[in-house]
């Protein structure tokens, strides 16, 4: 193995570990949904986010990513769409149902924490995750892996990082479950949560502002 690809590499992880421990998307709704619903019933959701993140990315790695330069619109359109679901999302949250009172990690008997299939359909409208893959698939690859090889060595880091920063969120927020079992607490606990995954989303809020701004000045 060369020095450059070792560094590459080693570039590749660091990138990862930060983008996917950090606040975002995923990791605030894994905390929610670790409080609200007790980790069990949170593990669907945790493999859904663990494979479905990095198959996306592999996807893309393997050509998906010409499509968007093709058809520049239809990137703009995937972020409208996140957009306008993590705002719903974030409404959900914030206002989940707290009448269950002291065992907050039981879940509410008219919630449902996300399944696989509907957290690996998420990572579609992710804008944070859409950010991290067009920078990973175009910066972060060792040179000279091609298109099969960069698509797998991106999956294998990211399913790895993945699996730890999902169990971590999920994790952290049963045990701060505990501290929340007053239902004021709990209902308090779930706007910030709520907030937090709006404010997450000023990137995409500049991106289409750009867009229309751009759209209107074309003649």
């Amino acid at each position: 193995m060369s020095h450059v690809f070792a560094d590459q590499t080693i570039a590749l992880v660091v990138f990862a570990v930060i983008s996917f421990f950090t606040p975002g998307p995923n990791n605030v709704m894994l905390l929610a949904s670790g409080v609200n619903f007790g980790f069990r019933r949170t593990l669907p959701h945790i493999a859904g986010v663990s494979l479905g993140y990095p198959a996306m990315t592999a996807l893309v790695a393997l050509g998906l990513g010409g499509v968007f330069k093709a058809v520049p619109w239809l990137h703009a359109a995937i972020e409208v769409a996140g957009v306008v679901y993590l705002l719903w999302l974030a409404a959900k949250i914030a206002f989940q149902p707290v009448d269950r009172g002291v065992d907050p990690g039981a879940g509410a008997a008219r919630a449902k924490p996300f399944g696989f299939f509907q957290a690996a359909a998420f990572q579609w409208v992710n804008v944070k995750g859409w950010v991290m893959v067009i920078s990973a698939v175009s910066v972060y690859v060792p040179d000279g892996l091609g298109a099969i090889g960069g698509a797998a060595l991106l999956f294998g880091v990211f399913l790895l990082t993945g699996i730890g920063s999902t169990t971590a969120w999920a994790g952290l927020g049963t045990v701060i479950a505990r501290f929340l079992r007053d239902p004021l607490r709990l209902r308090l606990f779930n706007l910030t949560m709520g907030l937090l995954l709006v404010v997450s989303l000023w990137p995409a809020f500049g991106d289409i502002a750009g867009w229309i701004t751009s759209r209107g000045a074309t003649p």
